[in-house]
């Protein structure tokens, strides 16, 4: 059926004959893409169990290095949580990405972890490999972002900045989708806001909240203006797969400078 004049087609048209209308994917083609490594990794949460590596392996740096100069809020300095008297000082805007991949204690990351792999799920199978890219980045932005207006000389990491943007671009699915369904994944993601920003206000657990806030207002602007995959366009999907591959590339940058500015032994004491 097309999506937009809702008329039956062919399941081989990638233009409706009726309306003229670019077709995307099938979905049949979207929920059972070829597998990956032999089925070992679940497609939809490829993406997902990548960013809970990438995480891991600094997390494992970080408490090795931590261990050898003995101070966790050193090394975390080092490679690359947000401070803002460097931000500030130094221009090293890039922290407001390097940030949400580090964690300060077992704990921590073990929790991230849980909720990165619940939510990233969902939020790739919606959105598109793609736009899950784009909202975990600029959710990992305006979080840190924000945190760094309202506290500049405290030390935040975490990619629960990243996380509740997605939580945040899922609400925002839900406030689009007027259905029963939209309803639903609207009001249970409003739930997670609610029970994450009440455990940040209680205190206690050095969360930022800031960051949790900051990342749900981009993930939600995200979110709103992105749609899904199931009504869109040839070229507006090309054009998130250049935009994800830019956040990407910042990415990388990003850990590229915190590679050029990391600091010399002696400072690390």
């Amino acid at each position: 059926m097309c999506p937009n004049c809702r008329a039956f087609i062919g399941s081989g048209d990638r233009v409706c004959p009726y309306c003229g209308q670019q077709l995307g994917p099938r979905v049949i083609d979207m929920r059972q893409p070829k597998p990956i490594l032999g089925g070992l990794i679940p497609h939809a949460q490829f993406t997902t169990i990548l960013i809970l590596v990438i995480n891991i392996a600094f997390y494992i740096a970080t408490t090795l290095v931590a261990r050898n100069i003995g101070s966790d809020a050193v090394t975390l300095w080092a490679f690359g949580g947000k401070f803002g008297p460097k931000i500030y000082g130094e221009h090293e805007w890039w922290r407001l990405v390097t940030a949400g991949f580090l964690h300060g204690n077992l704990l921590h990351i073990a929790m991230d972890s849980l909720s990165l792999f619940y939510v990233g799920a969902q939020v790739e199978m919606v959105y598109g490999t793609p736009r899950y890219l784009v909202i975990y980045f600029v959710g990992t932005i305006t979080g840190f972002w924000l945190s760094l207006m309202v506290n500049p000389m405290g030390l935040s990491i975490g990619s629960s900045a990243g996380i509740t943007g997605l939580i945040g671009a899922m609400v925002a699915f839900g406030v689009v989708n007027r259905s029963a369904v939209g309803r639903a994944i609207r009001n249970s993601y409003v739930s997670w806001i609610v029970y994450i920003l009440a455990i940040g206000f209680i205190g206690g657990f050095g969360t930022d909240n800031w960051a949790h806030i900051g990342g749900i207002i981009g993930g939600f602007v995200v979110g709103f203006v992105a749609g899904t995959p199931m009504r869109s366009t040839r070229e507006r999907e090309a054009m998130w797969r250049v935009l994800a591959t830019a956040c990407l590339l910042v990415t990388v940058f990003c850990f590229w400078q915190v590679y050029t500015h990391f600091p010399p032994p002696d400072q690390l004491r």
